[in-house]
């Protein structure tokens, strides 16, 4: 009887030991949320402001859309996504690039294929 009283306590000091870290763990992961949707709300705005107060005209506009859009894509994957989290082998990793290839493939040729495809001249 006392043989199996010391492995439920060796158990529940092990127990004990594993909920520290996940504590501290959800903690760190909160603020990291709270540092991404910050950081989303602010890359939202800047566009939204500039667009709707004619702040930016033409390429300039484009150019703050674009970088406001980029660096959003970079906080959904770092804050949301964990992306630098992640233990090797790094699948997430590769496999977002394998689809940024695909995508920029697909919208380069569509673009391509619209521009340098002129009927009747």
């Amino acid at each position: 009887m006392a043989h199996g009283s010391q492995n439920t306590h060796g158990s529940h000091g092990h127990g004990h030991g594993h909920h520290g870290p996940e504590g501290a763990h959800t903690h760190g992961a909160l603020k990291q949320y709270v540092i991404g949707f910050v950081l989303s709300i602010i890359l939202t705005i800047i566009p939204l402001m500039v667009v709707m107060n004619d702040l930016l005209e033409g390429t300039a506009a484009i150019v703050v859309l674009l970088v406001a859009a980029v660096l959003q894509f970079a906080v959904q994957l770092l804050f949301f996504m964990h992306l630098r989290e992640e233990e090797k082998p790094r699948y997430n990793l590769m496999t977002l690039v394998f689809g940024l290839v695909i995508l920029i493939t697909i919208v380069g040729g569509s673009i391509w294929i619209m521009a340098y495809n002129v009927v009747g001249s």
